[in-house]
């Protein structure tokens, strides 16, 4: 019964923010976006955020992906042959199921990546100095251990709280 009610009231709500949305200001909205788009594609340049505040920085493309294996080759990182993700992540199953106290059973599976993959990055232009250069910016939700490091940054907070953070 409740989920029929629910699901009737959802019907309801959504027939009425179609009929009262703006079908000409959503056609503009698209058109706009279509003819950005198209300009973007025909000079060959990207969008990207900048690095302070909440700017966009267009520039072209072929500058903007020389910016990263430059920052890499500028600081001196070093590049592995293989992919050592799927070692990474045996070695995370096997010390969450080692793991007794901090982690129960019943929640194991919670803390394992399924789909791990390697941290990806991305470079935000520094617009305020000189020659743009990029500040990295790395997304490490796919990386075998992120949510047991949240886990862990989670315990930590609460077991030992630091003031004014």
């Amino acid at each position: 019964m409740y989920r029929h009610i629910v699901a009737d009231r959802i019907n309801t709500l959504q027939k009425n923010s179609n009929t009262q949305s703006n079908p000409n200001g959503a056609k503009h909205e698209a058109k706009t976006i279509r003819r950005i788009q198209s300009k973007l594609r025909d000079n060959d340049t990207t969008i990207t955020r900048a690095d302070k505040r909440n700017f966009i920085v267009i520039l072209p493309t072929q500058q903007y992906n020389r910016k990263l294996p430059d920052f890499i080759l500028n600081n001196n990182f070093k590049t592995a042959e293989t992919d050592p993700t799927k070692t990474f992540q045996s070695q995370v199953k096997k010390a969450i199921n080692n793991s007794k106290v901090l982690i129960p059973q019943e929640s194991r599976r919670k803390y394992t990546n399924m789909n791990p993959s390697a941290p990806t990055i991305k470079g935000l232009i520094k617009v305020h100095k000189p020659s743009q250069p990029i500040r990295p910016f790395i997304n490490w939700r796919n990386f075998p251990a992120y949510n047991l490091a949240k886990l862990f940054s989670q315990k930590i907070r609460q077991l030992a709280p630091l003031p004014n953070t």
